[in-house]
């Protein structure tokens, strides 16, 4: 068991960095806010049994994170071993902001939910790579600490991820996007 002072910290911890982390768990998941606290809560009770373990208390984080990449990995892998998909509900699930519209007329709220439903459509590990990659900005090798792999690997996932979303895309949004991509 965690002695006083780990408990204390953990608490700190969790208090601090739990809107950021659960805001990682909400991209993994694909969008589901309930299953996304699941995740994190998931995490944590890992990371708090664990905690005893850790040898360097920084590492939390970086050991919080991983412990959800895998499991919200693992949970897609059941979910598609039992057949099941998520698609109900993904327009409602997508986060609304102010509708603005752009120069060509469409919506940007409407690019955003078409990106973002794309991005709910890629495999389990490269949906993790992306989320890491580019929505949380980490570098190539911390994204490799975080999913336990090598570099390599995350190069060849974002590799073959952006390629899928560029396919997606195909002619549905302005020019720069597409170039982002």
């Amino acid at each position: 068991m965690a002695g006083r002072r780990d408990e204390e910290a953990f608490s700190e911890f969790v208090h601090a960095r739990s809107r950021a982390l659960l805001r990682t768990a909400y991209l993994l998941s694909g969008g589901d806010h309930a299953l996304a606290e699941d995740l994190l809560q998931s995490a944590l009770v890992k990371a708090y049994v664990a905690l005893p373990r850790l040898r360097d208390p920084r590492a939390l984080e970086s050991y919080v994170r991983r412990t959800l990449a895998n499991t919200a990995t693992s949970w897609w892998r059941s979910r598609r071993v039992r057949g099941e998909r998520l698609t109900d509900g993904l327009a409602e699930s997508v986060p609304t902001v102010p509708d603005t519209v752009t120069q060509d007329g469409t919506s940007e709220v409407d690019e955003r939910e078409r990106i973002w439903a794309w991005v709910c459509s890629l495999p389990p590990r490269q949906r993790a790579v992306i989320v890491l990659r580019y929505y949380e900005d980490l570098t190539e090798p911390q994204t490799a600490e975080l999913l336990s792999c090598s570099v390599g690997t995350v190069k060849t996932q974002a590799h073959r991820a952006l390629k899928k979303l560029r396919e997606m895309v195909t002619g549905g949004l302005p020019k720069a996007v597409e170039e982002a991509l």
